[in-house]
C-alpha cells in the first residue's frame, strides 16, 4: 500500500510524498528509520466504489453479524485452518453484502502479509478497538485462537445483555406509543360526534367545566388534527436528530443514566461493559492505561468515558484506578472497593471478572422484572385516561337525556 505522508526532518524542514508500506504502523517506522518525524499520513487514494459506499449504509454490520463471524471464525482457526482460509469459508456463508467485501478486503491484505489485527484495523466502523488490540496481543503470544475466543465471547455477551435490556424497554414504549395514537384518533374523529348531542341542547343546557375543556379541545383537533400531526412528526424528528447529534448525545449519556428505573438498569451495563472489557484486556497481556483507554472508546457513554480517562491519566503518573472509581458517583462503592484489593493482590483481572459477573445479573434481573414493575403503572395510567374521558363526555349526555 502506498501512503501519503508530512514529515519533519531534523532540521525542521517540512517534507511531503509518497511511502511505500504493509500498513500505517510500517509506514511510520520507516520514516523515523529515515530521521523524519511524521506530522501525518493516510493511505493514498480512496478505492471505496460507489457499489461498497451504498451498501454500507444499506447493509450495516450488526452486533449479532459480528459475533457469529468471530465464533466461527475461533471454530476454524481452532481447526487448523489457515486465516485465509478460514475468512474465505466465512465470508461464503455471510448474506450482508457489504461485510462480504470487508472481508474480502481483509483477505486480500492477510495474502498480501498484512498481520489480521491490521487488517482489522483498516475497518474501525465495523471492528472496535478492543477486538482489534485483543487479537494483536493474541498475535504477538502466539494464542491468536485464545484472542478470538475472547472477542467472540465478550461480543456475546455484550449482545445478549443489550438485547434483553432494549426488549424490556421495547414493551412499555410501544405501550404508550399505541395509546397515544389511538388517544389522539379518539379526541380528532370520535368525541367531536359525541360532543354535537350536548351542543345542539343550546346554551340552556348547563355542563361542567372539564367537558367544556373536552369540547374545546376535540373540535380544535377536529380543525387542525393534520397540523398537530405533523408538529408531532417534527417534533419527534428534530428530538431524535438532536440526540444523534454530537451536543446531543452527550446529554442523552447523562440524561439516561439519570432516568427512574431505566437509570439504575443502564449504569449496571455501563459497569459491567466496563469490568468485562478490562478483564478481557488484561488477560491479554495489554498494559493497564492501553486497557484503561480502549475500554474508554468502546463503553457508548460519555460520563462513563470520562471516568475511565481520568482513571488512565491518574495511573499514568503513578496513581490508582480506585482512587477515581471511587471519587465517581457513577461507580458503586463495592466496584472501587473490589478493584482497590484486585491492585493490592495484583489479582485486577480476576476480581473484575466477578464484578462483571455480578452486574451482568443485576442488569439482567432488573430487565426481566422491569415488563412486570412497569406493566401495572401503564395500566391504571391508560385506565385513568379511560375513565376521565368517558366521564367528561359520555356521563353529560346521560344525564342530558335523563332530563328529558
Amino acid at each position: 500500500m502506498k501512503f501519503l505522508f508530512k514529515a519533519k526532518n531534523k532540521g525542521g524542514e517540512l517534507k511531503e510524498g509518497v511511502i511505500e508500506a504493509a500498513s500505517s504502523e510500517v509506514a511510520i517506522e520507516l520514516l523515523q528509520k529515515n530521521d523524519l518525524f511524521p506530522l501525518a499520513i493516510k493511505e493514498e487514494g480512496n478505492n471505496d466504489s460507489i457499489e461498497k459506499i451504498f451498501l454500507k449504509y444499506l447493509d450495516r454490520v450488526d452486533t449479532r453479524e459480528l459475533m457469529v463471524f468471530f465464533r466461527q471464525l475461533a471454530i476454524l482457526i481452532e481447526a487448523k485452518v489457515p486465516i485465509v482460509s478460514s475468512l474465505n469459508a466465512i465470508k461464503e456463508q455471510i448474506e450482508n453484502k457489504y461485510f462480504q467485501k470487508i472481508i474480502a478486503e481483509m483477505v486480500g491484505d492477510v495474502q498480501d502479509g498484512l498481520p489480521f489485527s491490521d487488517a482489522l484495523k483498516k475497518h474501525r466502523d465495523i471492528f472496535s478497538s478492543l477486538a482489534i488490540n485483543i487479537i494483536k496481543a493474541g498475535e504477538v503470544s502466539g494464542n491468536l485462537k485464545r484472542s478470538i475466543e475472547y472477542v467472540a465471547d465478550n461480543i456475546e455477551k455484550n449482545y445478549k445483555l443489550s438485547t434483553k435490556i432494549k426488549s424490556a424497554m421495547m414493551y412499555p414504549i410501544i405501550v404508550l406509543v399505541v395509546f397515544f395514537v389511538i388517544a389522539f384518533l379518539v379526541v380528532s374523529f370520535v368525541v367531536p360526534k359525541l360532543t354535537v348531542m350536548i351542543k345542539d341542547m343550546g346554551p340552556d343546557i348547563v355542563v361542567p367545566w372539564y367537558t367544556q375543556v373536552i369540547i374545546v379541545i376535540s373540535d380544535f383537533m377536529a380543525s387542525y388534527w393534520w397540523a398537530i400531526a405533523v408538529a408531532i412528526i417534527l417534533f419527534v424528528g428534530g428530538v431524535v436528530y438532536y440526540i444523534k447529534s454530537e451536543d446531543g448525545s452527550r446529554e442523552w449519556d447523562q440524561i439516561k443514566i439519570k432516568l427512574p428505573i431505566f437509570g439504575k438498569i443502564y449504569q449496571n451495563l455501563y459497569v459491567a461493559r466496563f469490568a468485562d472489557n478490562l478483564a478481557v484486556l488484561l488477560s491479554g497481556g495489554i498494559p493497564i492505561i492501553q486497557s484503561l483507554n480502549i475500554v474508554s472508546s468502546v463503553i457508548d457513554n460519555v460520563v462513563y468515558e470520562s471516568i475511565f480517562l481520568k482513571a488512565a491519566d491518574e495511573v499514568r503518573i503513578g496513581g490508582s484506578m480506585s482512587d477515581v472509581l471511587r471519587r465517581s458517583p457513577q461507580i458503586p462503592a463495592i466496584v472501587s472497593q473490589m478493584v482497590r484489593i484486585g491492585e493490592e493482590s495484583g489479582q485486577i483481572d480476576s476480581v473484575l471478572a466477578h464484578v462483571a459477573r455480578f452486574y451482568e445479573q443485576e442488569a439482567d434481573n432488573m430487565a426481566k422484572n422491569l415488563s412486570t414493575l412497569i406493566e401495572p403503572l401503564l395500566m391504571v395510567a391508560i385506565g385513568v385516561a379511560v375513565a376521565f374521558l368517558s366521564f367528561s363526555v359520555i356521563m353529560p349526555i346521560y344525564n342530558i337525556a335523563g332530563q328529558m
